[in-house]
């Protein structure tokens, strides 16, 4: 790999006055200009950042720790990072806490050991350590998905109040009264908010929330699992589980049918954060949806504005509620097309020429 000292030596010029056309600084001729991007480009020489950053602050690179890489919500949370970011010249390194706080506060000291120039963080479990440090020293950064109350760092989030209002309404018209919950950890803001977003739901219609109708999760499959089964044992099972996140309601529906049980017939279910599979279970699974997208984008807009010296913005957006076939709704009615009775064609007229002898004689 070509040096800057051999793209100088190829262009006839010191090594200061490559690095000076490299950072595209006036003081340098137009003849030495065009020799040193000539020799640029004959060596293929590529600018080492690091050493670039120590002399501009900046690596042009962006942080993301997300709380789990497997679950599809921030899968796609991670790709519109990732897009907006390189649209506004920055990369982005990205590490997956895997829902551990330990792994988190790993991610967070290396990616700062590495010059980034902000952080995008999911927090797990209320926060690691490391990364509230980072936070209150003033590094750049953004909560997105969840947040901690208390730490000064801007937010970018969905609000599922409405969306949640919006399904329990929609259950209760269905005619179901008995509702469970597989909520999130409570040590995380969106593990607390969806149960407390339900609770206040149902009680808008009359209906309590037992604590018998409250499993425990942590966002995993198997958490989804081991609380529908739970449910199952009891001895008035619930009408509907509704469970807190993606992951957790495949796994409530994999303990459904393990009990030779039928969704919706034999026991309902929703779940918060849609994703694409859910329209191919049989049946497809009533699902609140967030903007995942415009959250990825708005939080590196949000992030490089404060790297940038603009005040950053908390943004919150709405989910919405996508009703399927999970929880006992209707069939969609298919309308068949009404046919047009199809036309008689009228008998040609004849002229006494074409007549028959019989009809002459009648005419």
């Amino acid at each position: 790999m070509a040096s800057i000292k051999d793209v100088a030596a190829e262009a006839g010029v010191s090594v200061a006055t490559v690095s000076r056309v490299l950072n595209d600084h006036p003081s340098v001729s137009p003849d030495a200009r065009t020799r040193v991007l000539t020799a640029v480009s004959n060596l293929g020489y590529r600018p080492n950042a690091v050493a670039r950053s120590l002399r501009t602050d900046q690596t042009r690179t962006l942080g993301l720790v997300i709380s789990d890489v497997l679950n599809p919500y921030f899968t796609e949370l991670a790709r519109s990072v990732e897009e907006e970011a390189r649209a506004l010249g920055y990369s982005v390194i990205i590490g997956n806490a895997d829902e551990r706080p330990e792994i988190e506060d790993h991610h967070v000291r290396t990616l700062l050991d590495r010059r980034i120039d902000g952080l995008l963080v999911s927090p797990t479990d209320g926060g690691s350590p490391g990364m509230l440090d980072a936070a209150r020293a003033g590094t750049p950064m953004v909560f997105v998905d969840r947040w901690i109350a208390g730490v000064d760092v801007p937010v970018v989030r969905a609000d599922g109040r409405t969306a949640v209002r919006d399904l329990v309404a929609h259950l209760h018209g269905l005619g179901h009264r008995r509702l469970a919950i597989i909520a999130g950890p409570a040590a995380t803001t969106t593990g607390s908010e969806r149960v407390a977003a339900f609770r206040d739901a149902l009680a808008a219609h009359g209906i309590a929330l037992p604590d018998a109708y409250i499993g425990q999760g942590d966002f995993q499959a198997e958490s989804g699992r081991h609380a529908t089964e739970r449910f199952l044992d009891l001895a008035e099972p619930p009408e509907v589980v509704f469970a807190a996140d993606n992951l957790m309601a495949l796994g409530a529906l994999d303990a459904v049918r393990a009990r030779g049980l039928r969704v919706p017939e034999d026991i309902a279910l929703a779940a918060f954060d849609d994703i694409p599979w859910f329209v191919h279970t049989d049946p497809p699974i009533t699902a609140i949806a967030q903007p995942t997208g415009e959250l990825g984008r708005a939080a590196v807009r949000a992030l490089v504005d404060r790297i940038e010296g603009r005040p950053p913005q908390s943004v919150t957006l709405p989910a919405r509620l996508v009703v399927r076939r999970s929880c006992g709704e209707p069939p969609p009615v298919r309308t068949t097309p009404v046919q047009p009775p199809p036309t008689q064609p009228t008998p040609p007229e004849t002229t006494p020429a074409q007549q028959s002898p019989v009809q002459r004689s009648q005419s």
